[in-house]
């Protein structure tokens, strides 16, 4: 049964030498329900990947908690990751360095396959999901381009069988031309294999495609929460009112207009 993913009062704070503590993350309290596409936006630095990783227990908490199908969500460490933990899985932003060079990719989803023990589709069916050939798992990384790497990082993260998916930042390295399609794929394979998807972006116009809800970030604050068409009509923040009208029109005459 799948299993709701709760930030409750979450920090997270950076030491800095000879300078003041950075508060990355400052008491966010959000839930991703079940089957849910919820978009996470931010400008650069708000907090969003920070926030992401201490869902994987990449980050050691300062404050509050993570709860994961009831369950803390405790730090990552040496031991091998509890199994209820591995049904989290994250796309990360730069697929050159998230896919190891010297390993084919077959056995890279491999690695995946097995962390969910031998229950996910096989290679070829993940590869097809993303709309890569079953040959690609002989190749290296190395052979393809950057938005093939991230549809093979994404197969990765979907072997393992995952109720939650998240993707950080994992448009923001690739062409204009293909962060739509890339976006469009990881709501549509998360939707099919049955898991929520956690996707963070500063993009707000390619997370209104995808989300049921929208969560908007600022200095490690969710200062605006609501349905995707709620804060894209009718935002009611300042922050959220300045990041739409930063937002280029599509036909270059101009930009929208302040609501």
């Amino acid at each position: 049964m799948p299993a709701e993913l709760v930030f409750d009062d979450v920090a997270v704070t950076y030491r800095q030498s000879g300078r003041a503590e950075l508060r990355a993350v400052d008491g966010v309290s959000i839930t991703l329900a079940p089957g849910e596409v919820l978009g996470l936006v931010g400008e650069s630095g708000c907090g969003k990947s920070t926030l992401a990783r201490a869902a994987c227990g990449l980050e050691p908490l300062s404050g509050g908690n993570i709860r994961f199908g009831g369950e803390p969500v405790p730090r990552l460490r040496m031991l091998a990751r509890p199994a209820r933990l591995r049904r989290i899985q994250m796309v990360f932003q730069n697929p050159y360095a998230s896919l190891n060079p010297r390993r084919r990719v077959g056995s890279q989803i491999e690695d995946g396959r097995r962390a969910a023990g031998g229950s996910a589709p096989s290679i070829a069916e993940l590869l097809a999901d993303v709309g890569m050939p079953a040959d690609a798992m002989s190749r290296y990384p190395h052979e393809f381009s950057g938005g093939q790497r991230q549809r093979i990082a994404i197969a990765r993260a979907l072997a393992a069988s995952p109720d939650v998916l998240i993707g950080d930042e994992p448009i923001a390295s690739l062409d204009a031309s293909l962060q739509a399609k890339v976006a469009t794929l990881m709501r549509d394979v998360a939707a099919k294999r049955n898991a929520s998807l956690l996707f963070i972006s500063h993009d707000l116009s390619v997370v209104r495609m995808i989300a049921d809800r929208i969560a908007v970030m600022s200095a490690g604050r969710i200062v605006e929460l609501g349905t995707a068409e709620e804060v894209w009509a009718r935002p009611k923040h300042a922050y959220t009112r300045r990041l739409l009208a930063s937002i280029p029109i599509a036909d270059g005459l101009g930009r929208l207009p302040k609501v």
